[in-house]
């Protein structure tokens, strides 16, 4: 299984591209508010988010035998909580310089590393190239 993140600032278009990318991929999808519901976990400080990281690392580990892609679209604002998805392949989500939440805006250091940039919000032209990138890399 490739283990797909989608990570970038509130409102800069993830979860669009994450379900532009599942319905062509036919990827399981790990989205991050569905997984804070079903958890009734609302922390955004460092704490939570890391432990949003854990959890979204541990539910994708239940895919592994089940399909070839998952793709998880959540906010992932530093290097600790990108290392703990552990992705095998990062897309970051760069189309907005400021979020709608000033705590988040604060918290958010732009990835060094990562297989995609993203900077328009066009869902359909940018999962076309990903899905390019993603049958080189395979």
């Amino acid at each position: 299984m490739k283990k797909i993140l989608i990570m970038g600032l509130p409102g800069s278009g993830k979860t669009t591209l994450a379900a532009s990318l599942v319905s062509q991929l036919k990827a399981e999808w790990l989205n991050a508010d569905k997984v804070r519901k079903a958890a009734n976990d609302w922390d955004f400080s460092y704490e939570g988010i890391e432990r949003q990281a854990k959890r979204m690392n541990e539910l994708a580990k239940s895919f592994e035998k089940k399909t070839e892609f998952l793709i998880a679209d959540f906010f992932c604002p530093t290097p600790k909580t990108r290392q703990l998805f552990d992705a095998d392949f990062t897309i970051w989500v760069d189309t907005i310089k400021v979020g709608r939440f000033e705590d988040t805006n604060k918290m958010f250091i732009k990835p060094e590393k990562f297989d995609c940039r993203v900077i328009t919000q066009d869902a359909k032209y940018w999962s076309s190239i990903i899905i390019k990138k993603l049958n080189n890399d395979l």
